[in-house]
């Protein structure tokens, strides 16, 4: 892109054609529980959240990534902990200008319920050894293992 406002505009088309709500939900309201996948295999999930408003959330992850900026560290990221996600997304959208893929799995009527479902879903993909770049996921990797029945 030539500019940061033609970006912009490149990235609320994305989020409008790469949100989708794979849950059972006629009338979804409430949480979601989406996961950030990476665009040549959606079955793969990078990171996993939970938002009221999805869209948002997506344009935000995206927005995050400064992409105008060139390629270096994403210095401006808060938690250093949070970068590795953020490198994901510049590296996507430096190879042949790829974004990801947001999809909504299931919505939670209360911040309790969504964020027990959002921990469900983590350890899930975790124990399909997807490669998440979630603060959780990193958390679990350093723990040991215990054996079955310690």
């Amino acid at each position: 892109m030539s500019d940061k406002a033609q970006l912009g505009q490149h990235l609320r088309r994305h989020v409008q054609y790469q949100l989708y709500d794979a849950s059972i939900e006629l009338d979804p309201a409430g949480i979601a529980i989406y996961s950030l996948c990476d665009p040549r295999d959606i079955r793969q999930a990078r990171y996993i959240g939970q938002s009221s408003s999805p869209r948002r959330r997506f344009l935000q992850h995206l927005n995050t990534a400064r992409l105008w900026l060139p390629d270096e560290r994403p210095w401006w990221i808060k938690s250093p902990k949070l970068r590795p996600l953020y490198d994901w997304i510049r590296e996507l959208y430096r190879e042949d200008r790829r974004l990801p893929t947001m999809v909504v799995w299931r919505w939670a009527p209360t911040a309790t319920a969504a964020r027990l479902a959002e921990r469900e879903h983590i350890e899930q993909c975790l124990s399909e050894h997807q490669p998440l770049l979630n603060i959780e996921a990193e958390r679990q990797a350093t723990q040991p293992q215990l054996p079955w029945g310690a």
